[in-house]
């Protein structure tokens, strides 16, 4: 029988906007690939999948499609997202008649419905796991930021992913407040990309977008000025033309979304009750995800709300890490986890 057990296998599974990472059981993070399908349309077949897919973006011919399953955090494309699921599992798993896969700890946006709920566990059990349990983002942010949430006392996060941007306090085991936004990583490439087009009459792609956003992008203004320089399609001409970018025009491009942003965590912070909010002043405010990492964001944060604001070790894993401590040690977590009373919830 142990030798069956082995085979019976837990993991954590952050199907993100942009990237869908698992932690396996006892092993680690052994998937960190984007949440990309490239589809041929004229066969229906799946070429490619994750990193491979990515290459192809905004390079591939009029037959194939690059497919993202998830919009802002919800399924939007039941298939794909099974065959993604399916496709990492069994790459981590190997082709093994014994290997199960007995419980997945999923995360999900703190607004979706019972409706999209619901198809995120069917998209898991028809990717074949017997189990699975469905872990709102920000409390798997702050498990995997080691916050101390079984304690009375505030610990405010800010996930900020590829689809949406999940802003919390959670307190005593459970979320007291929350707020979801579908502005995150992928709306900043997208303002980037229309800012480009707007001023410099350049027609570029979101890896372009992406690149200039983790390169020289700030939320405020940076001692050393950067700049990069781009390629695309000249508006007037349709010919090929290069330009470069300096990291104030980035700045620029982004800072309606930001700001979306900072508004959220203030309306948080005044509707939250009065003896946590004074525990988040004494706490402070944590960032996870992979929006966190803009440079300079934690400080014009802190700069906006007046509460000190620091990013939790890795916050690009974060996520999937915490789901990762919950598989590790379920009874502890499964009780917190369960049956939990819906927070109060805010979706802009």
């Amino acid at each position: 029988m142990a030798l069956f057990r082995n085979f019976h296998k837990n993991v954590g599974i952050d199907l993100g906007t942009a990237n869908f990472l698992i932690y396996l059981g006892g092993q680690g993070i052994v998937v960190n690939e984007p949440t990309l399908v490239a589809l041929n349309n004229r066969t229906g077949q799946i070429l490619v999948i994750g990193n491979e897919a990515k290459k192809m973006l905004d390079r591939s011919p009029a037959h194939i499609s690059l497919i993202k399953p998830l919009i802002g955090g919800v399924i939007s494309d039941f298939e794909m997202t099974e065959a993604i699921i399916k496709y990492f599992l069994r790459k981590v798993g190997g082709e093994g008649l014994f290997t199960r896969y007995n419980l997945a700890a999923i995360c999900v946006p703190t607004n979706l419905t019972e409706v999209e709920r619901k198809s995120v566990e069917d998209a898991a059990v028809s990717a074949g796991i017997s189990k699975t349990l469905l872990v709102e983002e920000p409390i798997a942010s702050a498990i995997g930021g080691r916050l101390p949430i079984e304690e009375p006392t505030a610990n405010m996060i800010v996930d900020i992913g590829g689809g949406t941007s999940e802003i919390s306090i959670i307190s005593a085991g459970g979320t007291v407040i929350s707020k979801s936004l579908k502005v995150a990583g992928q709306k900043l490439n997208e303002d980037i990309v229309r800012y480009i087009r707007d001023e410099f009459k350049l027609m570029v792609g979101e890896p372009t977008a992406e690149e200039l956003k983790i390169t020289i992008g700030s939320a405020i203004p940076q001692d050393e000025k950067l700049e990069m320089t781009i390629r695309g399609r000249d508006m007037s001409t349709g010919l090929p033309k290069e330009i470069t970018v300096k990291s104030g025009h980035v700045r620029v491009a982004m800072q309606k979304s930001l700001k979306t942003i900072v508004e959220a965590i203030r309306e948080i912070i005044e509707e939250a009750p009065p003896e946590l909010v004074g525990d988040t002043l004494k706490r402070g405010i944590y960032l996870s995800g992979g929006g966190s990492l803009l440079m300079g964001l934690d400080q014009y944060i802190e700069r906006e709300t007046t509460v000190k604001t620091r990013l939790v070790d890795d916050p690009l894993t974060c996520v999937v890490r915490g789901l990762g401590i919950i598989v590790e040690d379920l009874p502890k977590y499964e009780t917190i986890l369960s049956n939990q009373p819906k927070a109060k919830v805010v979706n802009i």
